[in-house]
């Protein structure tokens, strides 16, 4: 069996140590995004795996839901080189560690909040539309 949402909950709590503060918690968070952040730019400007292309769509009138499947995309092209993977991968492990200490800060099961927000996704289908 795979490792769970639980599991690694579980073990932020085991090894979190030296920032257990909400305010290092939430400090950290974000400083972990905007690594992420940084990183996939570093992806687009330094190395140049991914290139962006963003352009505002033509949505025309008669266009429906399905449509806009096809009518709005990523903006990106290319894909991660093996280093920024790594990169991007190590940023995001960071990102998820610290929102594991925060819920387990606030006493919050990361496994239930995935699972709500599941069954929402579920239930809403297109009427959750982000």
């Amino acid at each position: 069996m795979g490792l769970t949402p639980s599991d690694f909950q579980k073990t932020v709590g085991d090894m979190l140590v030296q920032h257990q503060s909400i305010m290092d918690i939430l400090s950290k968070g974000q400083e972990a995004s905007a690594k992420v952040n940084r990183a996939v730019t570093k992806a687009v400007t330094k190395c140049g795996c991914l290139e962006i292309h963003a352009v505002r769509p033509e949505i025309p009138e008669e266009a429906t839901l399905s449509d806009l499947r096809q009518l709005l995309d990523h903006h990106l092209s290319g894909a991660l080189c093996p280093n920024c993977r790594e990169v991007i991968e190590t940023e995001l492990g960071k990102q998820v560690f610290y929102l594991a200490a925060l819920c387990n800060t606030l006493g919050l099961s990361i496994q239930d909040i995935l699972a709500r927000e599941h069954d929402k996704l579920k239930t809403l289908t297109i009427f959750n539309l982000r």
